[in-house]
């Protein structure tokens, strides 16, 4: 037992060393640095054996052929990118929030939500409520994944349907993202199909699956939640 842990902390050590030997290797030196050191000795000359043995270009050929299941973080791979949240865009302050035009609220409205689903949705001040109580449940991707593909089909550009729909899919339809949000295989398959040229209309149904969801599933419990109910008597 003890020789075996021996080996894997060896194991672990070896690879910590190759990491950090990688990242040394990035940041020390431009290639065209070396070739200037080379072209100053005498004789030099440029041939195959002058291309630098770990080339920023090696380097992404490497990273591009990188294993997924890569455990021992040894390797520059894709995963581990999308793990470390390296390399994203800036998403901050996009699709979190609503631009809300600050109506006063009326103790009508508020009592309206409780009439319908669709009078509630209707409203951002209805909406806003309501995406706070689903943060509270932990489901607010779904409000989230329903306001992007709203704004998505007020886009006019193909350039800016493009990069929306491609957000939109990581960040809602992709399995590998923390706001995933539940939809079945049959409107997956045809998501996929339909960004291959991605539409303002490309995640319609998976919308109207989540605003089903939303009201058979959490509109009931937020007609019946303190939230709602402390807005009627801070209104009445």
């Amino acid at each position: 037992m003890v020789t075996r842990s021996a080996t894997l902390r060896q194991l672990i050590a070896t690879c910590w060393i190759y990491q950090m030997n990688t990242v040394m290797n990035r940041q020390t030196g431009s290639s065209n640095e070396v070739i200037r050191m080379r072209n100053s000795r005498p004789g030099s000359s440029h041939t195959q054996n002058d291309t630098p043995p770990s080339s920023p270009a090696q380097t992404d050929e490497r990273a591009s052929r990188a294993c997924c299941f890569c455990w021992c973080c040894c390797c520059t791979c894709s995963c581990l990118t999308v793990k470390n949240g390296t390399n994203k865009p800036d998403r901050s302050g996009t699709r979190n929030s609503e631009p809300v035009n600050e109506e006063p609220l009326t103790i009508e409205e508020i009592r309206s939500w409780a009439e319908s689903f669709d009078k509630l949705m209707r409203k951002a001040t209805g909406r806003k409520v309501f995406r706070e109580f689903l943060r509270s449940e932990y489901s607010e991707e779904n409000m989230l994944f329903w306001l992007a593909c709203e704004e998505l089909k007020q886009e006019q550009s193909s350039e800016g349907v493009e990069e929306k729909a491609r957000l939109i899919y990581e960040d809602y339809i992709s399995i590998l993202s923390p706001k995933e949000v539940s939809l079945d295989s049959r409107v997956r398959e045809k998501i996929d199909r339909n960004m291959v040229e991605p539409t303002p209309h490309t995640f319609d149904e998976a919308q109207l699956q989540i605003y089903t969801l939303m009201h058979r599933d959490s509109y009931t419990r937020f007609i019946n939640s303190q939230i709602y109910k402390k807005l009627i008597q801070q209104y009445s």
